[in-house]
C-alpha cells in the first residue's frame, strides 16, 4: 500500500478530519502517512486495533528505543508521557499518591466558585468569546492553584504552553521550554525552602515511597511541566468543544435542558464525538509489530488516532451522530493502558461544572451570528478545538 499524503487533504482535514479518517478506515485500520513537512509515520484509525496499540508494550513511549533523544529531555527532563516501565511505573506511583480522587473532589467548591465568578464577569455584556472569557481561565486557574503557581504568572504560562502544543518554529519552542524549565526550578526551590504546604507541587516534593524513593529535581520539573500543560490545554478544548457541539446540535441541547440528569452523559458523548485530543503522542516500535494486518518495522513512529477510534462504526453505531443519550462506554478520549490520563477525574469535574454553570446562567446561550463559522481551528494533529468561540445570550 502506498503512503498517504495528508497534505492532499488540505484545510478541510483540519476543520473536520472525521470523513477522511472514515475513508482511511474503509481501506484498513492502519496506514503509513506523511505530513506536509515530509515527516512519515504510521497512523492507527481502527478502534479495536488502536485500543490494543495503546496498551502494547512493544510500542514504547521513550524515543530512546529508536536512538533518538529529543531536546525536551535535555531542557525539561523525562515525564510520564515519555517514559516506559519500569521508569514509568516508579514515576506514576510517586505521583498518584498526591493526585488522588479525594484531592480532586476537594476542589469541587473552588471550581464551582470560579465558574460562577467567570459567568458573573461575562453576563453584563451579553456576548463573549467563550474560550477567552471562560473555557481558558477556568482550568488554568485551577491547575495553577493546585500546583501552587502564583496568579500573576498564568498569562506567561499560557503563552509558553501555546507555543509548545502548536509550535510556530523550533526557536520559539526552545525558548518556551527554557522559560518553563527556569521558572519551575525556581518555584520548586522556593517551595522546598518554604517547607510543607497543601498544594500539589509541595506534596510531590515531599512524596516518598515506602523504600525511601522520591522525585529528583529534573523529575519534579518534568512532572510539573506535564501537569501544567496537559492540565489546562486539553480541558480548555473539552469545555469549548462540548459547548460548540451542543450549540451546533440544538435538538441535543434541548434534550439536555429538558433533562439535566443527562449532563454527565453529554460530557462523555462530547469526549467521544469530538474530544480535545485528536491523536496520542508518538509511540515507537521496539521490534516489528503487526497491527490490523500490517507489519510495522522496528524503529518506526506510530500515532494512535484517538478521534478516529471513537468514530469507528464497529464500536459506536452511527458514530457521526452527536447523541447525548448514547452509551459511550469504551471511548478512548483519555487513552488506555498504563498511560491512561492521570488528570481524567479533574477534567471531568471541571467539564461538568463548567457546562452546568453555563446552562444555568445563560438559558439563551447561542452562537453569535455576527461571528459565525468558519472557525479558526488549532493546527496540527495533537489537539482538537477552536481558537475562539463567539457566543451570545
Amino acid at each position: 500500500m502506498s503512503v498517504i499524503e495528508l497534505e492532499e487533504y488540505g484545510a478541510d482535514f483540519t476543520a473536520n478530519p472525521y470523513p477522511f479518517y472514515a475513508k482511511l478506515r474503509q481501506a484498513g485500520p492502519v496506514h503509513e502517512v506523511r505530513v506536509p513537512d515530509g515527516f512519515q509515520f504510521w497512523l492507527v484509525v481502527g478502534h479495536e486495533e488502536g485500543r490494543a496499540a495503546l496498551a502494547d508494550p512493544r510500542l514504547a513511549k521513550s524515543p530512546s528505543v529508536i536512538g533518538v533523544r529529543p531536546p525536551e529531555e535535555d531542557i525539561i527532563g523525562v515525564h510520564l508521557l515519555g517514559a516506559d516501565a519500569p521508569d514509568h511505573t516508579r514515576l506514576r506511583r510517586l505521583v498518584t499518591g498526591e493526585f488522588t480522587a479525594r484531592r480532586v473532589e476537594a476542589l469541587r467548591p473552588r471550581v464551582e466558585r470560579l465558574a460562577s465568578e467567570l459567568a458573573d464577569a461575562m453576563e453584563p455584556s451579553g456576548r463573549a468569546d467563550l474560550v477567552d472569557a471562560f473555557a481558558y481561565p477556568l482550568p488554568i486557574i485551577v491547575i495553577c492553584e493546585l500546583l501552587g503557581v502564583p496568579a500573576e504568572d498564568r498569562d506567561t504560562f499560557r503563552r509558553w504552553s501555546h507555543e509548545l502544543v502548536t509550535p510556530a518554529d523550533e526557536r520559539g519552542t526552545e525558548t518556551a521550554m527554557k522559560g518553563f524549565a527556569g521558572y519551575l526550578d525556581e518555584l520548586i526551590e522556593d517551595k522546598r525552602a518554604a517547607g510543607p504546604a497543601d498544594d500539589l507541587l509541595s506534596g510531590l516534593i515531599a512524596a516518598r515511597a515506602e523504600d525511601g524513593d522520591r522525585l529528583s529535581l529534573p523529575e519534579l520539573r518534568a512532572m510539573a511541566y506535564l501537569l501544567l500543560i496537559a492540565g489546562h490545554e486539553t480541558t480548555v478544548n473539552l469545555i469549548a468543544n462540548t459547548v460548540r457541539n451542543l450549540l451546533t446540535h440544538p435538538e441535543q441541547l434541548a434534550a439536555l435542558r429538558a433533562d439535566p440528569a443527562l449532563l454527565d452523559a453529554t460530557i462523555e458523548e462530547s469526549l467521544r464525538y469530538d474530544g480535545p485530543v485528536e491523536t496520542s503522542t508518538f509511540r515507537f516500535t521496539r521490534e516489528p509489530v503487526v497491527i490490523g494486518g500490517r507489519e510495522i518495522p522496528a524503529g518506526q513512529y506510530v500515532l494512535v488516532g484517538i478521534g478516529a477510534l471513537d468514530r469507528d462504526p464497529a464500536r459506536f453505531p452511527d458514530p457521526d451522530r452527536f447523541d447525548v443519550r448514547r452509551e459511550t462506554k469504551g471511548h478512548l478520549a483519555f487513552g488506555h493502558g498504563i498511560h491512561y490520563c492521570l488528570g481524567a477525574p479533574l477534567a471531568r469535574l471541571e467539564g461538568r461544572i463548567a457546562l452546568r454553570t453555563l446552562l444555568d446562567r445563560f438559558p439563551g446561550l447561542e452562537l453569535d451570528p455576527g461571528a459565525a463559522p468558519p472557525w479558526e481551528w488549532i493546527p496540527g494533529l495533537l489537539l482538537r478545538g477552536v481558537r475562539h468561540l463567539p457566543v451570545r445570550w
